[in-house]
């Protein structure tokens, strides 16, 4: 948190020289969204449902409500200093276990022509579908696989430098902390499909002994991780991303109660079509996690890609994502129990029916199983499907 309070630091010393000059901007939306969902108890609930809502089993439906309120502030003190924050807060089923309002970003960007170093807690630039302000997406209500796990456990604190030389190429590399326990969800109930936002320091649930884990909080081992990436592109037509990422966590069995895992992972994202009617991106990432235990280890390799195609006419815009992911220990014994593999169909409307109000509809399948559920008396059938109805209003 010592970056962030660096960036709390640097606002609150600016803001008697500069509040002649400054400029202060908010992004924010409210939504109510009522989902229909088939599914096993969500992964919220400690259940090893795909969705961030659930039912009472695979067979079963249900009818929930979910209502976000997102803010965020920009404030530009000086022509080289961006000062950012941003929170959430929600309604959601009762049994869900985690915060209901917190912190989601928080950090200070120093910047040239050429160069932008930015300091705090913060989203690494790695999604080609959560590109809008405050990490959403213009395509569809639930995430990908991929960004879902984003969204869950990967936002650390710390600091990114980025080079920009021309309009074609971008590097930039990220001195990573506080993300130790990166991989705990994807390891203990597989990949998801949803948009729930972790907030600092939130305890989430696994579906093990009702455990939970923090996955965005303070450093635990006090190392630093780090993430690199180099992009190029045709500006306003297509573009190419590279990302690795590595929080090298130490292989401890537990930190202050909590229990880190050591994640690396590749990320390669494309797009084409940028700013046209018809718009082509993907994403694949592939890397491993690891956790230690008294006498030993445990790795699992993970895998997932996702490739959307959204068409926008008028004030309509339809879209289809599909989705694969798989999950399975390193050494490939017979009794895997982490092992998984499945894939999801996406098919989102939206439509701007104002200036600031949205609706959409959206339907969501996913497909996958977790054989080992089976073996512990639970359903391996963890697949299931949503229909989404949203009313959005944004400024």
């Amino acid at each position: 948190m010592r970056w962030c309070f660096a960036a709390v630091v640097v606002w609150a010393v600016a803001l008697p020289v500069f509040a002649q000059t400054s400029s202060i901007q908010f992004h924010g939306f409210l939504s109510a969204r009522a989902v229909d969902v088939k599914a096993q108890p969500s992964w919220t609930e400690g259940g090893y449902g795909r969705f961030d809502v659930g039912a009472a089993s695979s067979a079963s439906r249900r009818i929930v409500n979910v209502d976000v309120a997102q803010l965020g502030i920009d404030w530009t003190p000086t022509t080289w200093l961006v000062l950012h924050a941003d929170g959430v807060a929600r309604h959601e089923p009762s049994d869900t276990t985690g915060r209901g309002a917190g912190l989601v970003q928080a950090y200070a960007d120093f910047y040239s022509a050429r160069w932008r170093l930015r300091l705090g807690n913060f989203w690494l630039p790695t999604s080609r579908e959560n590109t809008d302000p405050l990490w959403t997406s213009r395509y569809t209500i639930t995430y990908s696989a991929l960004n879902t796990w984003i969204a869950q456990e990967v936002r650390p604190t710390g600091a990114d430098l980025q080079f920009s030389p021309n309009f074609y190429v971008t590097a930039g590399a990220t001195l990573l902390r506080g993300n130790d326990t990166m991989g705990t969800e994807l390891a203990a109930r597989g990949w998801t499909l949803g948009n729930r936002l972790s907030v600092y320091g939130e305890d989430l649930p696994l579906p093990e002994d009702y455990r939970t884990t923090k996955p965005v909080t303070h450093d635990l081992d006090h190392r630093n991780g780090y993430s690199e990436r180099i992009r190029v592109q045709l500006p306003e037509r297509a573009m190419l991303q590279l990302t690795h990422i590595d929080n090298r966590a130490e292989l401890v069995p537990e930190i202050d109660g909590q229990t880190p895992w050591k994640t690396r992972f590749n990320v390669v994202g494309g797009m084409i079509g940028q700013s046209s009617p018809t718009t082509l991106a993907g994403e694949w990432a592939s890397g491993w996690t690891a956790v230690a235990f008294p006498g030993g280890s445990f790795r699992m390799d993970f895998e997932t890609a996702y490739i959307l195609l959204t068409q926008l006419r008028g004030r309509d815009r339809w879209t289809v994502r599909l989705d694969r992911f798989s999950t399975h220990g390193h050494a490939r014994r017979t009794a895997d129990a982490s092992a998984e593999s499945g894939r999801a169909t996406t098919v989102a409307w939206l439509r701007q029916v104002s200036g600031h109000l949205r609706a959409g509809v959206e339907y969501a399948r996913v497909r996958g199983n977790r054989p080992a559920l089976e073996k512990q008396g639970d359903d391996p059938n963890t697949g299931g499907s949503t229909i989404t109805v949203e009313l959005r209003w944004g400024f």
